[in-house]
């Protein structure tokens, strides 16, 4: 005996391929329906709802309840079959992890564990790769827009003082001859026909009827977690785009800091409605009716892995296959025109050096022209440093941040005060030192701002990331900042950021971090700087010094980024000796 209908479920077909199943009948099944599909398109006569793996699944277990009359039931068992398939794939990928070697494409080689991240991305049709700070989020992503059979354009959001990093990476992992553009401006204009799209989250709201219009094929946000409040014009506009486009994923290392609100908010970018209404969802997983704080974290996490939705692995999930210290060369950008404004008193200087007489004098004009450089070249990257910091704070990464002249350094106290930031340079006291360390290795402070020079002997290996806002000339102090946080005990991976920009002295003291590298193995191995390593070392300087005279003498600006020095000197820290450590006290015992 037939069990009683109580509608129609019609396949619609659209062009370009994409389709949608329509509900239509009895009322009390339509008001039942638009409760269990919040998300559905829906009028007075009938419902629409989207081919997804998971609506799929739920309409087949609604129709148990309130069976449909189907119009085209051999249509409805291929995509019930397929979303038996991708629902059974999955398990079996969470007993055992799946991985995926990215096609030929994308250049350079992932990771083990990247390999399974990337390998969730492409089966899920929209998750969140919330990876923890330092796991290579980024190549993962472009792996991932690299696998997609659709192909360009693409559009990657991004925050401010990400675009340029971005594209850089881009270019590293799938190739020089990827185009790209970045958007720029509040006022919309014909974009040119280019691979993927840069932009970032401030220009969301500008962009926001245009966007959806040029069909983008795959779409990334990057730090996803700009969108964890809802009644912002960008969250409307990302919205607004994420609707637009089939491929969609998140990365973010903090997706939420706890509240419930805002991993729903961020979950119902990436498809809408997932999670239910915000009603029922804060009802059923929060502490109370519209409550903010995620009653059961473990068993949320647990759920939303399940669904396909997130997949997260910390440092310690993965460091057996992470070196001790890892060193990266980070561009930011310079504000020019405090630049500009600064470096024309020293362009005049250095243009007069070659008329002074005596070498003595000369020499001594060289040298002021160069310290000046070096902190005009702080001070104009100064908020951009900052801005890189405080998403690793955000990221609840504790940080070393070491810089060289006071002026820079009071820039990054006021712009991190948010932060509680502590500091340990010249001019404190011993027992302020003292206080500056105990308050961060207590967990009081999650930021520490250290002179260069002034870090001797300091134990602050609480910390997981040390960034270099200023650069020294000497590879040794380098190597000694770093291991104020890698030292013998500790079991996490290290990493270490040189912040540099295209301006300035950075180029140059960079250099010196990676010239013959042979010189430097016994430093690298963490011994101090003799006199015998300084004299090896000043040949090298002196040459590099004086390309920043002559950067100067010709107006003071480089003509081109240095990528091709930043590149010679990643090979040569790559090189460098890597210390094999026990990896806790019991081993030293």
């Amino acid at each position: 005996m037939l069990k009683k209908s109580y509608g129609t479920l019609r396949h619609v077909a659209m062009e370009g391929g994409k389709s949608y199943w329509l509900v239509s009948g009895h009322p009390h099944m339509m008001g039942v329906l638009k409760r269990v599909f919040p998300a559905c398109r829906k009028n007075d006569q009938d419902v629409e709802i989207s081919l997804t793996n998971r609506n799929v699944g739920d309409m087949n277990w609604f129709m148990m309840r309130y069976p449909l009359t189907i119009s085209d039931p051999i249509d409805w068992e291929v995509v019930l079959k397929g979303a038996q398939t991708h629902y059974s794939k999955l398990e079996a990928m969470l007993d055992m992890p799946t991985k995926l070697t990215p096609p030929p494409q994308f250049i350079g080689e992932l990771r083990e564990f990247q390999k399974e991240g990337l390998a969730f991305l492409v089966h899920n049709e929209r998750a969140l790769l919330a990876d923890e700070m330092g796991l290579g989020k980024t190549p993962v992503s472009l792996a991932w827009l690299s696998t997609l059979v659709v192909g360009p354009p693409f559009i990657v959001v991004v925050p401010p003082h990400l675009l340029s990093q971005w594209q850089r990476e881009i270019a590293k992992f799938l190739g020089e001859k990827t185009t790209t553009h970045i958007i720029k401006g509040r006022t919309p204009y014909p974009l040119p026909k280019v691979d993927i799209y840069l932009i970032h989250y401030l220009l969301l709201a500008s962009w926001k009827q245009e966007l959806p219009e040029y069909g983008f094929h795959g779409l990334v946000f990057d730090e996803i977690h700009e969108l964890r409040h809802s009644k912002t014009e960008k969250y409307s506009a990302a919205s607004l785009l994420a609707a637009s486009i089939e491929n969609v994923i998140g990365l973010s290392g903090t997706p939420f800091y706890n509240y419930g609100s805002e991993i729903w908010n961020v979950l119902n970018i990436l498809e809408d409605k997932v999670l239910g209404n915000f009603a029922d969802f804060s009802r059923e997983w929060c502490w109370g009716f519209y409550g903010s704080a995620i009653a059961k974290p473990a068993e949320f996490g647990a759920f939303l892995k399940e669904q396909g939705l997130l997949l997260r692995r910390v440092k310690e999930d993965v460091l057996s296959e992470l070196p001790p210290k890892r060193r990266i060369i980070q561009k930011v950008d310079v504000d020019t025109g405090i630049f500009d404004k600064l470096i024309a008193p020293v362009v005049d200087q250095a243009r007069r050096i070659p008329q002074i007489e005596k070498a003595w004098d000369r020499g001594r004009e060289q040298m002021q022209a160069i310290d000046e450089t070096r902190r005009v070249t702080g001070v104009s990257k100064a908020h951009y440093v900052s801005a890189f910091v405080e998403t690793l704070l955000e990221a609840g990464e504790p940080c070393i941040l070491y810089g060289h002249h006071h002026d820079v350094m009071d820039i990054w106290l006021e712009d991190l005060k948010d932060h509680y930031p502590v500091f340990i340079t010249g001019r404190q006291n011993a027992k302020a030192k003292d206080e500056a360390q105990r308050l961060f290795m207590d967990g009081m402070t999650n930021v520490i701002i250290v002179s260069l020079r002034s870090g001797t002997g300091l134990n602050l290996q609480r910390a997981r990331c040390v960034v270099f806002g200023e650069l020294d000339w000497s590879p040794a102090v380098h190597t000694q900042c770093e291991d104020r946080a890698h030292r013998m005990g500790v079991r996490d991976s290290v990493l270490c950021y040189y912040l540099i920009c295209g301006e300035g002295t950075d180029s140059a003291m960079l250099s010196t971090v990676g010239v013959k590298t042979s010189q430097f193995v016994e430093i690298m191995l963490d011994r101090a700087e003799t006199e015998a390593d300084k004299l090896m070392a000043q040949v090298d300087i002196k040459k590099h010094m004086t390309d920043v005279i002559d950067v100067l003498q010709k107006g003071g600006r480089r003509k081109a980024a240095p990528e091709p020095e930043i590149a010679e000197t990643i090979r040569y820290l790559e090189k460098m000796p890597k210390r094999t450590e026990p990896t806790s006290l019991d081993e030293f015992e």
